[in-house]
């Protein structure tokens, strides 16, 4: 069944795309009001914008409660929050986009700081490989890139720098999101790529980005080929949008043999509509379904055994909303999914050696749920309430004991020789959120 979700929407999109014909005129996707998108500015216009020049400020703080009360304040396997029962700054992202209509030219540059600056690259060993440390040179880079624009089609744009990453759903800046702790399907795939793209859009209502890239969320490169992907947005109606999105590379780092595969398709549909009415005015479901795998070097995708073990990546989330009130100011949302990733090869790792180990056919298996609100009193500021419940069949969530040693600190306050982190199989979190972006 999982299989046959994810082909379908794969169908669904290819086939959608071959036989779309344009009537409209303009700038792509303008031609509908699509604020309501999971993952999608719902912002109508910049505040910060000229001819030449749009820029844009994020100040995204939260306060993320573990009923684990860990005694380090670290909270592990999540890519939007890092530290426990604590205030924290999460995400500051600053900078601009310059596009100077007659001869095409563009480039863009958004930096961030907070501590998403630090837990975002997780995974990524290329900076170890040469003398130079990428980490400290590129980690405070969201997006930079510089390209050009052609009047072709409906717009062609070629790029070349770090990207924002074409495959999951949820965006890189919380802002975007129904909820503020994504389900574990976009938390393990990648935020950002480096590399070259081209983003072609044949319709107002389509756009197809094909992608050269360093590696699967990397500032270099694990081995001597680069990887590469596509992604498709199809959006025939203002109610629906189809987005799919693949990858092939060789990201295995002293393993050159080794090939992974990951495809990742999501349907959204708009179902109820009423501005200006009373009750639950508006209502909109997404439905994601991810599979990946790896083949070669010592693991097979599927059926493997005690000597080559299998390693592949079966994902699928799905979230639903409703706004509330005739000005839409107040959000609903619940949701959750599954994953299971033997290999766990894009496992969030908890702190420690030995702790969790990648080991081919390492077994990993996990749910989650959440369910939150959202209050956003202009097109400015959200606010958000959400309880977080995320289970696995292994230990990996921070227990009370915390992940850097028996007195929560590290050296050379703590002593973290010979400790073994606390870690828990299930985990409850309330995260409250303020997110500010103009």
């Amino acid at each position: 069944m999982k299989y046959l979700l994810i082909a379908m929407l794969s169908a669904c999109s290819m086939c959608s795309i071959a036989q779309e014909k344009d009537t409209l005129s303009g700038e792509p996707f303008a031609w509908g009001d699509f604020t309501w998108l999971q993952g999608n500015n719902r912002q109508k216009d910049a505040l910060l914008k000229s001819k030449y020049f749009t820029g844009g400020i994020t100040m995204d703080m939260n306060y993320n409660y573990s009923f684990h009360n860990p005694i380090d304040h670290t909270t592990t396997g999540s890519t939007a929050t890092f530290r426990a029962n604590e205030f924290n700054l999460s995400y500051i992202e600053a900078g601009g986009e310059v596009f100077e209509p007659k001869s095409g030219a563009r480039g863009k540059l958004m930096l961030q700081f907070g501590t998403r600056a630090t837990g975002i690259p997780r995974n990524d060993n290329t900076p170890l490989r040469g003398q130079f440390d990428l980490y400290n040179a590129l980690r405070y880079v969201t997006e930079g890139y510089a390209g050009i624009h052609l009047n072709k089609m409906k717009g062609v744009n070629i790029d070349f720098g770090i990207f924002k990453s074409y495959v999951g759903l949820l965006s890189y800046n919380n802002f975007e999101n129904w909820n503020y702790q994504p389900s574990y399907t976009s938390d393990n795939t990648p935020w950002f790529f480096t590399g070259a793209r081209v983003q072609m859009f044949p319709t107002t209502k389509l756009k197809v980005e094909l992608w050269l890239v360093n590696g699967w969320q990397t500032y270099g490169m694990f081995n001597e080929a680069p990887g590469f992907g596509y992604q498709t947005n199809w959006r025939p109606k203002e109610w629906l949008s189809l987005l799919s999105s693949s990858y092939v590379g060789w990201d295995t780092a002293l393993n050159k043999e080794r090939l992974r595969f990951h495809t990742d398709n999501s349907v959204l549909v708009r179902y109820i509509n009423r501005p200006g009415k009373t009750g639950i005015t508006k209502a909109a479901f997404s439905i994601t379904g991810d599979l990946g795998f790896e083949n070669g070097g010592g693991v097979v995708p599927f059926d493997g055994d005690s000597v080559t073990p299998a390693q592949h990546f079966i994902s699928a989330m799905f979230y639903n909303r409703f706004w509330l009130g005739a000005k839409q100011q107040w959000a609903w949302t619940f949701g959750g999914g599954f994953i299971n990733n033997p290999g766990r090869y894009l496992a969030l790792l908890p702190a420690g050696t030995g702790v969790l180990t990648q080991n081919p056919g390492d077994q990993l298996q996990g749910w989650d749920g959440s369910t939150g609100f959202q209050f956003m009193p202009n097109e400015y500021m959200t606010f958000g309430l959400e309880f977080v419940h995320r289970e696995m069949n292994v230990p990996y969530f921070t227990g009370s004991g915390g992940v850097t040693s028996p007195n929560g600190w590290n050296a050379p306050i703590g002593d973290p020789s010979g400790y073994i982190a606390d870690l828990r199989t299930v985990e409850n979190r309330i995260i409250f959120s303020t997110i500010f972006r103009f």
